[in-house]
């Protein structure tokens, strides 16, 4: 009996690998697209192209086991192969060996050849192509549906795109994606290695060139040229991004007679498969289990810290210092002594503070080399603890963008704890909302989708306001206090929160009333900034004595209204154009509206306040939020614009809807 228990054991393991080998095998073809074939090489005086040919595609094909991109060139024929960068080593691996496979069943005997498959694209010719941008011959494909939406044109495609054309020439692999997921809108694009900045934006320019004179309105297209591609779909047609295998310095030739590399290539595709496979067993195995030692908290909501924990690793450094240490990407802060930056400061002279906030004073100081510096001590009082110290250590010091303040150090001694930062000589920007700073203030805005979609990290700030924006010697703006900031991992869009934190009055409503946490909720903050910037005013403490209402209620009633020039500071009016200011009223309202699946993503916001081709849309409904959010907000025991904390009562707050 335990024989047969045994056997039929093994034979469904076996059958589940061959099952999954299988599909592996199935899921890695690639799927041709299009080729094209040019100047038959028939007539001409050499009769030995095709096997000089056969040569070449042969070393390339044996490349493809561990580089993405590969050139070469033998015997006056030149070559190279490209896969998509978003497809792994086996897939692009397979894909090279089906088109060198193809373009020698169908070309062979033509000077020039190209094949296009969906994961990969190799060509050839007779003549040197290396790093010179071809459009032609191209491929295009649309889907046959058109789109419902009048601004899938410009609010869709081009946003989308217009920002891969500014981001993926100047990348290191020349290729990249994006998305916005409120519209359900996915795009790619990518460049061939060899070219330069240059060269990959004039490519890409002018493949969009191709699709606006036949694709204005499609839900899907995808436009094909030897030196680069672009793609728009309604659907995520591209893989979660990986680490790419960087291209070495192509290798000599081998001689006519090496076999080159397609029979080992083709052995390592089938031994990597098989070894996938045993492994996708065993973790899908060790998952079943955590599963079930998970089920009993089925249902229920939990807040997963995903930023790296920062280990008790201290080293004595400096007389005393401490070294502070994140295990997990290798990053060394760097510590300045406690007995330096007393020195820098007057020993924290009331002459040298500049300021208070949540996290405690605000000191100026200078270090013996000159350098100005802003340092932060944490509070005895304060309610940011050492774990908002280390998270805003641990999140600032992996991000770098102009405006982004920058950290220059820590100081972790006895009950001290001091972040050191770049000096900023015009404080922030609640400090100027009277002045005319309008157009380098919402420059922000590049900070915010840095954080959200550019960084390593996709970072929630959580206490976007006017005093956490600091302005530099040229007013432009530069985002700081990363204390009460959220890490985001992998494709996570939102999370859920007992603890609420953050400023009251530029909270968006289902973060502040439900622990809702999302990129929406830094959205509202910013059209909270937008309407503060506009009209002089602040949310917090806004006061009419005609209307019992905050500055987003006014906004509201006064755009709805046509008059929404009432709300425009008249300083800005004379550097401002009223019409230009008001589209920008409608872009802050289309933030802080209480659906935040109606809010626009930063991109979008990026592409709105840059074109003003784009068609903005219209703001839904009254903040209704706002109105409520007054009443709410009014009773809470913070002051002075400082950071609150509160619990959130998830049946209290639900019982106010």
């Amino acid at each position: 009996m335990m024989f047969r228990l045994a056997k039929s054991f093994a034979f469904l393991v076996l059958l589940i690998i061959a099952s999954f080998l299988l599909l592996t095998f199935v899921d890695c073809q690639p799927t041709f697209v299009d080729n094209d074939c040019s100047r038959s090489a028939n007539d001409t005086a050499d009769s030995n192209y095709s096997s000089r040919l056969s040569v070449l595609l042969n070393y390339l094909s044996s490349n493809s086991s561990s580089n993405s991109f590969y050139q070469s060139s033998s015997n006056g024929i030149y070559g190279l192969y490209l896969c998509r960068g978003d497809v792994s080593s086996s897939i692009c691996q397979n894909c090279v060996i089906a088109a060198v496979e193809g373009i020698k069943a169908r070309c062979s005997s033509n000077e020039t050849g190209i094949i296009w498959y969906d994961q990969c694209t190799l060509r050839y010719s007779n003549v040197n192509f290396f790093g010179k941008p071809q459009i032609v011959p191209y491929t295009l494909l649309t889907n046959i549906q058109n789109t419902s939406s009048p601004d899938e044109p410009n609010y869709g495609a081009q946003g989308l795109v217009n920002l891969l054309l500014d981001s993926v020439p100047r990348a290191k692999l020349k290729f990249g994606t994006r998305d916005d997921e409120s519209i359900k809108r996915y795009a790619l694009a990518q460049c061939s290695r060899d070219l330069n900045e240059s060269s990959c934006t004039r490519c890409l320019v002018k493949a969009k060139g191709l699709v606006d004179q036949c694709c204005s309105g499609k839900v899907g297209w995808r436009v094909l040229t030897p030196s680069c591609s672009l793609r728009y779909e309604e659907y995520s047609f591209y893989q979660l991004p990986t680490t790419p295998i960087q291209p070495p310095t192509p290798g000599p030739i081998p001689s006519k007679g090496e076999k080159g590399g397609g029979n080992k290539s083709k052995i390592a595709v089938i031994t990597t498969s098989i070894s996938v496979v045993v492994i996708g067993l065993l973790l899908g195995f060790g998952y079943y289990a955590y599963l079930r030692k998970r089920r009993k908290r089925r249902g229920e909501t939990t807040e997963e810290i995903l930023l790296p924990t920062v280990e008790g690793s201290y080293s004595r450094r400096n007389g005393g210092g401490m070294s502070l240490t994140d295990h997990h990407t290798n990053v060394d802060v760097h510590h300045i002594d406690l007995k330096t930056i007393k020195a820098a400061t007057n020993n924290f002279s009331a002459t040298n503070k500049l300021g208070e906030g949540g996290f405690g004073p605000v000191y100026k100081g200078k270090m013996p080399d000159g350098q100005e510096i802003a340092v932060k001590r944490l509070s005895m009082t304060s309610k940011q603890g050492l774990e908002e110290f280390r998270t805003e250590v641990m999140v600032i010091v992996k991000l770098q963008h102009k405006n982004l303040v920058r950290l220059l150090g820590y100081c972790l001694e006895g009950d001290e704890k001091l972040l050191v930062y770049e000096y900023l000589s015009n404080t922030s920007l609640d400090a100027f909302l009277f002045e005319k700073l309008f157009y380098n203030s919402l420059l922000l805005y590049r900070g915010i989708l840095y954080l959200h979609e550019d960084s390593r990290l996709k970072i929630i700030h959580r206490d976007l306001k006017a005093s956490n924006v600091l302005l530099d010697d040229e007013m432009n703006p530069k985002i700081s206090d990363f204390g009460t900031a959220r890490i985001f991992g992998g494709n996570q869009i939102e999370a859920n929160t007992e603890r609420v934190v953050g400023t009251y009055g530029y909270m968006a409503p289902e973060y502040a009333l439900e622990g809702l946490i999302s990129i929406k909720s830094d959205v509202y903050s910013f059209g909270i900034l937008m309407l503060e910037i506009l009209s002089a005013k602040r949310n917090r403490g806004f006061y009419n004595p005609d209307l019992a209402s905050n500055l987003i209620v006014h906004a509201w009633e006064l755009w709805n209204e046509g008059r929404g020039d009432k709300l425009i500071d008249p300083n800005i009016e004379d550097d401002c154009p009223i019409s230009e200011a008001l589209r920008w009223i409608q872009i802050a309202l289309l933030c802080v509206q209480d659906d935040p699946a109606e809010r626009p993503t930063m991109s979008s916001v990026v592409l709105m306040l840059g074109s003003k081709s784009v068609n903005l849309p219209t703001p839904l409904t009254a903040p209704y939020s706002a109105y409520r959010g007054a009443t709410i907000f009014s009773h809470s025991s913070t002051s002075g614009g400082e950071t609150g904390f509160m619990s959130s009562d998830k049946s209290t707050a639900s019982g106010t809807r």
